[in-house]
């Protein structure tokens, strides 16, 4: 074999166990954000792998990308299971704290904002709701909850304040949100007032974003206290 095939199949063999743990990772969040891996339930390596036909390494590595997102734990000598469910409790506390930093963190990003920065927060706005066609309800509703987080995460970036955009971040917020209800209303209802936010962005208005991020907060808060009932 000639140097310039070696290489060639270096950078394959480089290249193809990142594809596959992302198809593991994906598949296996997925199935944790439509609750078809019910919450506190264990998540057997060896099964996932063989129903993916797939070795336990890539298995491995997709469910350790999750354990750092807090969608699933792994506990010693038992293995891996599925983040239990928010409490209402946790929920109500969730809630408090973000209506705490994130209106405020509209405001800052209002006054903040740049072409380049409201252009990022347009596109990502526009893939919540024109992105590439999902292959099913399960694989768009998981997708919308990713994006989702991108574009609040990305609001807070432009807002300045590390200390508020990493403390969020590390929360993983919205993917814990999203899993307590899988509908959606929940992604059309937030699409309109992602619109209300921009709107605000685009017209520089401070007050008017941290009144559109409250309000969006709050009617998140409403619409997901159905998943306590």
């Amino acid at each position: 074999m000639g140097i310039a095939a070696s290489r060639t199949t270096e950078k394959v063999a480089s290249v193809r166990p990142v594809s596959v743990v992302d198809g593991v990772y994906n598949n296996i969040y997925e199935r944790l954000m439509s609750l078809e891996i019910a919450p506190r339930a264990r998540i057997p390596i060896d099964v996932i792998a063989r129903d993916l036909n797939v070795s336990q390494t890539p298995v491995r590595e997709a469910l350790s990308r999750l354990e750092r997102e807090g969608l699933v734990l792994k506990e010693h000598l038992i293995g891996y299971s599925a983040a239990p469910q928010l409490t209402r409790k946790q929920f109500d506390d969730l809630y408090t704290f973000r209506l705490l930093l994130e209106p405020e963190g509209a405001r800052l990003a209002a006054v903040n904002m740049t072409p380049d920065a409201l252009k990022l927060l347009e596109e990502a706005a526009a893939d919540m709701g024109h992105g590439a066609p999902p292959v099913d309800r399960t694989s768009r509703y998981s997708r919308f909850a990713r994006a989702d987080a991108y574009f609040h995460d990305a609001i807070l970036k432009v807002a300045g304040n590390d200390v508020i955009q990493s403390t969020l971040f590390n929360q993983h917020v919205h993917l814990h949100i999203f899993r307590l209800m899988f509908h959606t209303r929940v992604t059309q209802e937030a699409l309109e007032e992602h619109e209300n936010l921009l709107a605000a962005f685009r017209a520089g208005d401070a007050v008017a974003a941290e009144t559109a991020m409250r309000e969006h907060i709050l009617r998140s808060r409403d619409r997901l206290l159905s998943a306590f009932e």
